[in-house]
């Protein structure tokens, strides 16, 4: 550039910069005009918002001045403005306020500067809404990815509360900021309950670095509420509003990596959520001692393996749900299913052990399944009927005892 261009330019700068006051003052006048939204704000947020206008229009006279040497000043315009700034107002709104500003400047300029420096300005500022546009989506985006990990950490903390049994009303306040209702998605009857899922995570290699938002949207599509959380190679998801979790789960075992999944039983609340919890931590422990099992499974059907693995929360559901009811009365229930049990599974065995008739031990039998939901001729429920009988005796040695 010439020496005489140079001092033209610089004369015209310098002429823009005497007008940024008025600029300024008409962008606000604008904003209040032509946007509804902007009246509505609260007089901070105004008060931010036209900060950031003029924090545009001082750096757009700098840019002009010299665009090499100010280059990255359409990015720092919205350094004035606070972190709340992309919470106040949306990007749909941004865009408008930059369009707003932008429009006011093409329809002021020509009373506030020369009638030779409007074209010259008029072009600078298109070249400079472009930038401030990249800039505007640059802010929203830091925003949101900032938000983004926010919320998981957020959603971790909920998760790791739930399975440690700290679940307060603190977590609840916490669920609820990331969305959590604990209903139906769908509305249909307003449930809820709350069941905890655990299963393995998907290996690293495998790509899937979004199982979370994945499992949540599945989850929505599905009708249910859900928080999830990887915790090492465990994927934990906390479903909300559905009292049939299992056929949730069915639609989120994409997501889970190989192997068992146990679905924890169904509790009334997030506050009460530790009991699924545990019994489906219990239960993915438990579930290689079941290579059959089904995918998913509930807690409850791996209450033998668990009860062997150690948990004496499965050791005292069977022996107060399937022994407790056998022992009741004359005790012959109880003394039907172990014969019929020692016996290889055989009634007529059963009959001659017992010096009763095959149809009396199918009646006693049946009853037996009636009162635990265990059928002795089912191989599966033998066998769980004959773990709770040992752990029974061990827990209550003493014929007609109160079961613990």
């Amino acid at each position: 550039m010439a020496k005489g261009e140079r001092n033209a330019h610089a004369a015209r700068a310098e002429r823009l910069q005497n007008a940024t006051g008025a600029l300024s003052t008409a962008a606000i006048t604008a904003m209040d005009e032509k946007l509804p939204w902007f009246g509505k704000l609260s007089a901070q947020d105004r008060s931010w918002i036209g900060l950031v206008a003029q924090s545009g229009i001082t750096a757009f006279v700098d840019w002009f001045r010299d665009p090499e040497a100010h280059s990255s000043m359409p990015t720092r315009m919205f350094g004035s403005a606070p972190r709340e700034f992309t919470r106040v107002i949306s990007l749909h709104q941004t865009v408008d306020l930059v369009r707003t500003t932008i429009e006011m400047i093409e329809n002021t300029i020509g009373d506030l500067l020369p009638p030779a420096d409007v074209p010259v300005v008029r072009e600078a500022m298109q070249r400079y809404a472009r930038e401030v546009a990249f800039a505007a989506a640059t802010v929203y985006a830091q925003a949101a990815e900032m938000r983004g990990a926010w919320d998981a950490r957020l959603e971790a903390l909920v998760v790791d509360s739930v399975i440690r049994g700290e679940a307060d009303e603190s977590v609840r306040s916490r669920a609820s900021a990331l969305g959590w209702t604990g209903t139906a998605v769908s509305g249909a009857g307003g449930s809820s309950e709350v069941a905890v899922v655990v299963g393995r995570a998907q290996p690293a290699e495998s790509g899937t670095a979004n199982v979370a938002d994945a499992v949540r949207h599945a989850a929505r599509e599905a009708g249910a509420d859900a928080l999830c959380a990887m915790q090492g190679d465990r994927l934990v998801v906390v479903l909300g509003g559905t009292s049939k979790p299992v056929e949730i789960v069915q639609k989120l075992e994409r997501w889970f990596g190989p192997g068992p999944i146990v679905v924890g039983p169904v509790v009334p609340d997030l506050m009460a959520a530790v009991t699924s919890a545990r019994a489906a931590v219990a239960g993915l422990r438990a579930a290689p001692a079941w290579p059959g099992a089904p995918r998913p499974v509930q807690a409850d059907e791996l209450l033998p393996e668990r009860s062997l693995s150690g948990d004496g929360h499965a050791r005292r559901q069977l022996a107060t749900e399937v022994y407790g009811p056998l022992t009741m009365g004359d005790g012959v229930l109880l003394d039907t299913v172990a014969a019929y049990l020692d016996s290889g599974g055989s009634i007529e065995a059963t009959a001659r052990v017992m010096f009763i008739h095959p149809n009396t031990v199918r009646y006693r039998l049946k009853r037996v399944g009636d009162l635990t939901g265990y059928a002795p001729g089912n191989p599966r429920d033998a066998f769980t009927l004959r773990v709770a009988l040992a752990l029974g005796r061990l827990l209550n040695p003493e014929p007609g005892a109160h079961v613990l």
